[in-house]
C-alpha cells in the first residue's frame, strides 16, 4: 500500500509554499520520498521552510523564491529546478492573493485584476513552463489549490470564488488536452482552514461559527489535511484520477 503513495524520485515545484497549504503539502510530499521546490514572494521565508524540511529530510528541499504576479519570476523557477534537481514531475499551483473583502460592488478595477491575473492567469503561464516536459515525458501531475468559495455565491469574497471557479475549469480543460499523454490536471478545493491567508476569515468570531455551525465536523480544517490530498493526486495512487476537484471542507458544503 505505502507504494502507491512512494514519491521517490520525483521533483515537485509547490508555490505558497513557505506557509499554510503549501508548505504542510511540501512537507508531506518530502516525507514521501519527493524532492521539493519552495517558492514565495520572500526569500527568507522560503529559507526557513526548506531549512525545516531539510531537517527531517536531508536534502529534500531548496528554495527558489518567485513572486507569482511576474512571468520572467516564474519562468526562472522552473529553471532553476531543472539546473538544481531535474525536470518537473509534479507542480502543486498553490499561491493566490485575495486583496478584498466585502461586495463585490465595492472592489477596485486593480484589486479584481489582481486576483484573477494571479489565481488564475499565473497559474495558465507556469503550467505552460512545465506542461510541455511532463507530455514529452509522458508522465506528470498538476494541481490546483481551488476552494470552495467557486463552488458557490459569497458576499464577501465573491472575486476570489469567481477566480475558484476559474481554475475549476482550467483544470477540466486541461485536463482534456493533456491526457492523451498521461499527465494529469486536477484541483483541490478546501473549505476554511486555519492559516495565515484565511485569517480574517478564521479570527472572527461571528464568521468562524457560520463557517463551522453547518458544517459534518463541526470545525476549521488544518493545512496537514489538505496535504494528504495532494500526495494522493501527484502519486500512483491517483493515477486514473485527472480533471476532477476534491473537495475538502469538514463537510461544509454538504
Amino acid at each position: 500500500m505505502a507504494s502507491l503513495f512512494d514519491l521517490t524520485g520525483k521533483v515537485a515545484i509547490i508555490t505558497g509554499s513557505s506557509r499554510g497549504i503549501g508548505k504542510a503539502t511540501a512537507r508531506a510530499m518530502a516525507a514521501a520520498g519527493a524532492r521539493v521546490v519552495i517558492s514565495s514572494r520572500k526569500a527568507e521565508a522560503c529559507d526557513a521552510a526548506a531549512a525545516e524540511i531539510n531537517a527531517d529530510h536531508p536534502g529534500a528541499a531548496i528554495a527558489v523564491p518567485a513572486n507569482i504576479s511576474d512571468k520572467d519570476a516564474l519562468a526562472h523557477l522552473v529553471a532553476e529546478t531543472e539546473r538544481q534537481l531535474g525536470p518537473v514531475d509534479i507542480l502543486v499551483c498553490n499561491a493566490a492573493s485575495n486583496p478584498y473583502y466585502g461586495p463585490m460592488a465595492g472592489m477596485a478595477d486593480d484589486q479584481f485584476r489582481k486576483i484573477l491575473e494571479n489565481n488564475v492567469i499565473a497559474n495558465h503561464w507556469l503550467i505552460g513552463m512545465v506542461a510541455p516536459g511532463m507530455r514529452a515525458r509522458r508522465d506528470g501531475a498538476i494541481i490546483i489549490i481551488s476552494s470552495i468559495a467557486g463552488l458557490r455565491g459569497t458576499p464577501v469574497i465573491g472575486a476570489y470564488g469567481i477566480s475558484k471557479a476559474a481554475d475549476m475549469a482550467l483544470a477540466r480543460n486541461l485536463a482534456r488536452e493533456f491526457g492523451g499523454d498521461n499527465v494529469r490536471v486536477n484541483c483541490i478545493a478546501p473549505g476554511l482552514i486555519r492559516t495565515d491567508f484565511a485569517r480574517a476569515l478564521w479570527e472572527d468570531a461571528d464568521t468562524l461559527r457560520r463557517s463551522t455551525e453547518g458544517a459534518a465536523l463541526k470545525r476549521i480544517g488544518e493545512p496537514d489535511e489538505i496535504a494528504g490530498a495532494a500526495v494522493f493526486l501527484a502519486s500512483a495512487a491517483g493515477s486514473f484520477t485527472t480533471g476532477q476537484t476534491l473537495v475538502i471542507d469538514g463537510g461544509q458544503t454538504i
